[in-house]
């Protein structure tokens, strides 16, 4: 089964969110719409600014872990890398 690991955000340099799930535009859905109360409706954080897709969940698991334990100078220099203008990615769902 395939899983991504995905980084929400708030803002540029906002609050962000890293997690991990089987189905991404579901996932996505959720947290834009506040369906699932919690860290991300508390704090506003719905903007999709990155993801990586894995064949296997566990894989995606083990990255979202080491992520989260990475310094937030990292997680910034990830999205940028990736997203420079910190744009909304959640267009590119729609071939998932």
């Amino acid at each position: 089964m395939k899983g991504y690991v995905y980084i929400l955000a708030s803002g540029r340099n906002g609050t962000l969110y890293t997690g991990v799930t089987s189905n991404l535009s579901r996932r996505l859905f959720e947290h834009q719409n506040n369906l699932t109360p919690g860290f991300t409706s508390r704090y506003n954080v719905k903007t999709l600014v990155w993801f990586e897709e894995y064949d296997l969940v566990t894989d995606a698991i083990a990255k979202e872990k080491m992520i989260k334990n990475w310094p937030r100078k990292w997680k910034l220099e990830l999205i940028e890398a990736f997203n420079a203008d910190w744009a909304d990615i959640a267009h590119y769902l729609h071939g998932i």
